[in-house]
C-alpha cells in the first residue's frame, strides 16, 4: 500500500477501523496468555516454556521512574520547564460510527 494521500479513501478509513479491531482483539488474548505465563512462574512455575514455533521466557526487574510532582515541589516548575523539551506529536484515532 502506498503512502499517498490522495488515496485515501472513506473505505480506507473503514478498513483502517477493521484492523484496529483486530489487533485490539489479538492483543487482549496475546495479554491474556501473557497473564498466565507470568501468573505460572511468580508461583513457582517454569520460568520459560518452548512451544514448536516459539520460546516465552518470564523475567523481573526494577523500574526506576521520575517523580514529575515531587520534583516541582522541591524545586519549583520553573526549574522544571528549564529541562523541559517539548516536541510536536502526531497522531490518527479511528472510531466507530
Amino acid at each position: 500500500m502506498q503512502n499517498d494521500i490522495a488515496n485515501i479513501t472513506a473505505a480506507s478509513v473503514d478498513e483502517l477501523g477493521v484492523l484496529l479491531a483486530q489487533i485490539a482483539d489479538l492483543e487482549k488474548k496475546a495479554t491474556a496468555i501473557k497473564n498466565a505465563i507470568k501468573d505460572s512462574a511468580s508461583a513457582g512455575g517454569p520460568k520459560s516454556i518452548e512451544g514448536s514455533l516459539f520460546k516465552a521466557t518470564y523475567s523481573e526487574s526494577d523500574r526506576c521512574v521520575f517523580d514529575k510532582d515531587a520534583f516541582i515541589k522541591a524545586f519549583g516548575a520553573e526549574a522544571y520547564a528549564k529541562y523541559t523539551k517539548v516536541t510536536a506529536v502526531f497522531s490518527v484515532k479511528v472510531t466507530s460510527r
